[in-house]
């Protein structure tokens, strides 16, 4: 979702991973068969994958849920899309396989980086689009031809900071809570691995210690544990940490338990949150089996992508794909409310014509916000928090 190739070392260019051992395992190195390293090659399907996952997301919220929407369409989305609302029920969970690639490629990223780095490249990567993104939509809001309230002056100029949720601020972008989850796993990984160096028994301690730690959480419904342990999404993060340590080497036990416990806790976590008996009155409808086979789908696919299976699928254009990503997540939901009523309502171009032609403008957008503010701004403000200061 927001976690680029270029960004994770290793799924741009390619990087050999070196492993540091601990003092106690250095006599036993020689004898012990050494894992092999990632190959050097540009994960490309990975981009593939987040885009498809941006998709899901795209689908929920312009044909699987009702709300704001509704205005768009001038109806629900149920009687746009007879059929297909069902399948766009499930795309919300788009956002848990997000959170497994995020898991991965900040591994990937963090594994031998030092913390100033590893802060710049997250805070480089996040914030120039994401400012873009306030200011747009806020702007479009703004326009007296919309009928969708933008926020009050006082709460867009605290979106700016990302810190919006914690405090209680209106959020300008509906898709925002998905990067304060991002941002407390950033700084989780940070404080934990990249700060004393990220090694093999560091990386696994860190996911056991975290998987247990969210479960006392969980029990005990204290909140501020739940803000720092985010028991809910935790398993994905570190079901991704656990495929990268398999992209390492996929021979590692440890790797394979960490993600079969967190594939285990995550698909539980899913149903409890997103499965309710059929109800008319309701507009999903999604059946727990459903949501168990998509969360499995997000595991599997990294999980292919780690041990090398999708190799082929290297292809330039992914990485095209894996670029527009994030500006098309951040953009999409809002402002695809406004293209809808414009292309629907307004042009009159039918609900199946409108779906497609929304999601390409939005792309569109996306690659525009890539280009000239990302491809000018990213760079500039990698190397400003990069520099060393007396």
């Amino acid at each position: 979702m927001i976690d680029t190739p270029e960004e994770a070392r290793g799924t741009s260019t390619g990087t050999v991973v070196r492993t540091v051992l601990p003092p106690a395992e250095t006599s036993a190195a020689s004898a012990a068969p050494r894992p092999a390293a990632p190959r050097e090659n540009r994960l490309r399907a990975l981009d593939g994958l987040r885009l498809v996952a941006a998709l899901m997301v795209a689908g929920y919220h312009y044909g699987g849920r009702d709300g704001e929407v509704v205005r768009a369409w001038g109806s629900s989305p149920k009687h746009q899309f007879p059929t297909l609302h069902h399948l766009f029920a499930y795309g919300c969970l788009g956002v848990q396989v997000f959170f497994v690639i995020s898991g991965f490629v900040i591994c990937m990223s963090g594994w031998g980086r030092p913390l100033r780095s590893f802060f710049a490249s997250r805070a480089s990567r996040l914030l120039p689009a994401y400012w873009a993104a306030i200011v747009i939509v806020t702007a479009v809001f703004a326009l007296p031809v919309v009928a969708y309230e933008t926020v009050s002056p006082s709460d867009t100029l605290v979106n700016l900071t990302m810190l919006q949720q914690p405090l209680g601020a209106d959020r300008v972008l509906g898709v925002c809570w998905t990067l304060w989850a991002e941002v407390r796993f950033y700084a989780l990984f940070a404080l934990c691995i990249v700060l004393p160096g990220a090694n093999r028994r560091r990386v696994i301690l860190f996911c056991a210690a975290w998987t247990l730690a969210a479960a006392i959480a969980q029990g005990v419904h204290e909140p501020l544990l739940d803000v720092v342990l985010m028991p809910e999404y935790a398993p994905y993060f570190i079901g991704g940490v656990g495929l990268y340590l398999v992209h390492r080497d996929r021979r590692d036990a440890y790797a394979w338990g960490i993600v079969g416990v967190s594939w285990l806790i995550g698909q539980h976590y899913a149903v409890q949150r997103l499965w309710h008996a059929p109800n008319p009155e309701f507009f999903s409808d999604r059946s727990s089996y459903g949501i168990v086979l998509v969360v499995t789908f997000g595991y599997v696919a990294v999980a292919a992508i780690a041990l090398g299976w999708l190799r082929r699928a290297n292809w330039r254009w992914l990485t095209v794909a894996g670029a527009l990503t994030y500006p098309f997540y951040l953009v999409h939901e809002h402002l695809g409310w406004v293209v809808i009523e414009t292309y629907h309502r307004t042009l009159h171009i039918p609900s199946y014509g409108t779906l497609p032609a929304t999601v390409a403008t939005m792309l569109l957008l996306a690659w525009l916000l890539n280009r000239f503010v990302e491809d000018r701004l990213t760079p500039r403000l990698r190397t400003a928090l990069s520099k060393p200061r007396p």
